[in-house]
C-alpha cells in the first residue's frame, strides 16, 4: 500500500527560544535564519521582499512577515505581530542594509536619507519596539550588525560609513543602558561580505584587502555571539587591528588609510 505523504512537522515546545532576523530575504539575514533554524530555534522573519523571504523560511516553520522598516508604522507593526505570532522574542537580529558608493559631493539628498533611514533609523526604532518585552522578561539579547566601514571610515561611502558607526555608538550606550537587566548588546562588525550588497549598490567590490567573506561565516559568529554572550565580534577578526591603532597611534592610522583605505 502506499504511504501516506509526511505532514508538517510538529509545532516546537512554547519554550523553544524565538528569534525575529530582520533584512532576511538575502544575504546575512537569510544565512542567520537559517543557522538559527538548524540550532532548532523557532523564527520569526522580516523583510521587504515576500518571495525570498518565502525562500528563506522554506522547511523552517518561520513566520514571515513583510515589511519596509523605514515606514513610520514599519517598527511598531513588526515588533506587535512577531510578540502576537510567536509569543516572546529572546532575541532580534538588526541585519537589514543597503549601501551607496561614490563622492559625497555628488551623493543625492534622498539617497543619503534613505541609507540613513534603511542602515540605522529603521534599526533605532525596532529595537525601540522591542526592547520592552526583553526587558519585562529579563532575558534577550539584541544583535546589530555593524561594518568595518564604521570602524575606519571608508573612502567613497561616507555616508554609509557614518550610519555604522552610529550603530556601534547605539551598541555601547545600549549596553551601558541595560546592565542589570538581563538584556545583551552584540555588535557583528564584518568586512566584505560575498553576497548581492555590491551588485545592488551598484557598484562592484574591487579592493584586493580585505577578500570577502561568506554569508554563512558570519551567521555562524552571530551564533556562537548569542551563545557565548559576546559583546563584540570581528569577521575575520583580524578587523578588529584598524580601530585599535586609531585609537592608540591616529597619525599612523591615518597613513595606513590614505594608502589602503
Amino acid at each position: 500500500m502506499p504511504g501516506r505523504a509526511p505532514g508538517p512537522p510538529p509545532p516546537p515546545p512554547p519554550d523553544t527560544p524565538v528569534a525575529l532576523v530582520t533584512g532576511a530575504s538575502s544575504g546575512i539575514g537569510a544565512a542567520t535564519a537559517r543557522r538559527f533554524a538548524a540550532e532548532g530555534w523557532r523564527l520569526v522573519l522580516t523583510g521587504r521582499h515576500h518571495g525570498r523571504l518565502a525562500e528563506t523560511a522554506q522547511g523552517t516553520g518561520a513566520v514571515v512577515l513583510p515589511a519596509d522598516l523605514t515606514e513610520p508604522a514599519g517598527p511598531r507593526r513588526v515588533a506587535r505581530e512577531a510578540l502576537g505570532a510567536a509569543g516572546r522574542i529572546d532575541v532580534l537580529v538588526a541585519g537589514a542594509g543597503i549601501g551607496w558608493a561614490g563622492p559625497f559631493l555628488t551623493m543625492r539628498h534622498t539617497d543619503i536619507d534613505h541609507v540613513l533611514d534603511v542602515d540605522l533609523n529603521a534599526t533605532l526604532h525596532l529595537v525601540r519596539e522591542v526592547l520592552p518585552a526583553m526587558v519585562a522578561a529579563g532575558r534577550g539579547r539584541v544583535v546589530l550588525v555593524g561594518s568595518v566601514a564604521g570602524s575606519v571610515g571608508v573612502r567613497d561611502e561616507a555616508v554609509y560609513s557614518a550610519a555604522k558607526a552610529g550603530m556601534a555608538a547605539f551598541a555601547e550606550a545600549l549596553r551601558q543602558e541595560l546592565r542589570g537587566t538581563g538584556v545583551g548588546v552584540t555588535l557583528v562588525v564584518p568586512g566584505p561580505v560575498d553576497t548581492a550588497f555590491f551588485d545592488r549598490r551598484g557598484t562592484p567590490y574591487l579592493r584586493s584587502r580585505p577578500r570577502p567573506t561568506s554569508a554563512a561565516r558570519v551567521a555562524g559568529a552571530v551564533w556562537d555571539a548569542v551563545r557565548h554572550d559576546r559583546d563584540d565580534v570581528y569577521v575575520p577578526g583580524w578587523l578588529a587591528l584598524p580601530g585599535r591603532v586609531r585609537g592608540l597611534a591616529p597619525a599612523l592610522y591615518r597613513r595606513l588609510l590614505h594608502r589602503f583605505g
